[in-house]
């Protein structure tokens, strides 16, 4: 069985896309968000530039991000 995904829509360079990730991972990156005085889409915007120069799938550098970013 998949586990639930939420997805999400953004514009991105002028394009919208969508994005779709677990809850929890949705609320780790707002939670991180929030901290850094971001939205959302300006969060994914970020990490979206970051990402197209290694041209990772952006739902996995998303992910990827929220574990990083977790306080121990």
């Amino acid at each position: 069985m998949k586990p639930h995904l939420a997805k999400r829509s953004f514009s991105l360079a002028g394009h919208r896309t969508s994005v779709a990730l677990e809850p929890a991972f949705w609320a780790a990156l707002e939670a991180i968000a929030d901290k850094r005085g971001l939205s959302l889409a300006a969060l994914v915007a970020e990490r979206d530039a970051v990402r197209a120069e290694d041209g990772a799938p952006l739902a996995s550098t998303l992910r990827v991000f929220a574990l990083a970013s977790r306080e121990p």
